[in-house]
């Protein structure tokens, strides 16, 4: 069977503080709202229209969302496209379509002073220190090079 496509990219703000939850087996899962505007021209008027979109992050990538956006935080996100379905307690049919974030960029400075957001992650988790930068010892200037 091939592989479909489903891939999501959006850059908006959050509509209200995100939530996060903790599913039985303690797994954090972080909901969230993102309103996208659209601008257009219609006849010699400059319009606007703003969609909003239910996401959903999880595991750390939840905690991080939760612990540096609020409301009104710019953000990107992508991630793909989920429909759930279940039956409310009246008994009717109700469905959902949202996005589920696999990258999260913070586009809002996290204070007034207009300073990026720096997520701190604990140590183990780090990307490694590369090695020092090798002695020079070459002995081939770039008069040497023929080109």
């Amino acid at each position: 069977m091939a592989s479909d496509l489903n891939r999501v990219m959006i850059i908006g703000r959050i509509v209200r503080d995100p939530e996060l939850r903790y599913t039985p087996t303690v797994q954090a899962v972080a909901n969230f709202s993102v309103a996208n505007n659209r601008s257009y021209v219609q006849g010699t008027e400059k319009k606007e229209q703003a969609s909003f979109f239910n996401c959903i992050a999880w595991g750390k990538l939840g905690e991080l969302v939760v612990q540096y956006c609020k409301k009104g935080a710019r953000l990107g996100l992508e991630g793909r496209l989920q429909q759930r379905s279940w039956e409310d307690q009246n008994g009717n049919k109700r469905s959902a379509v949202e996005i589920v974030a696999d990258n999260v960029q913070f586009l809002s400075p996290r204070d007034s002073t207009g300073g990026d957001v720096q997520i701190d992650m604990p140590a183990q988790e780090q990307a490694p220190q590369s090695a020092p930068a090798p002695v020079d010892n070459n002995p081939f200037s770039d008069d040497d090079i023929p080109f």
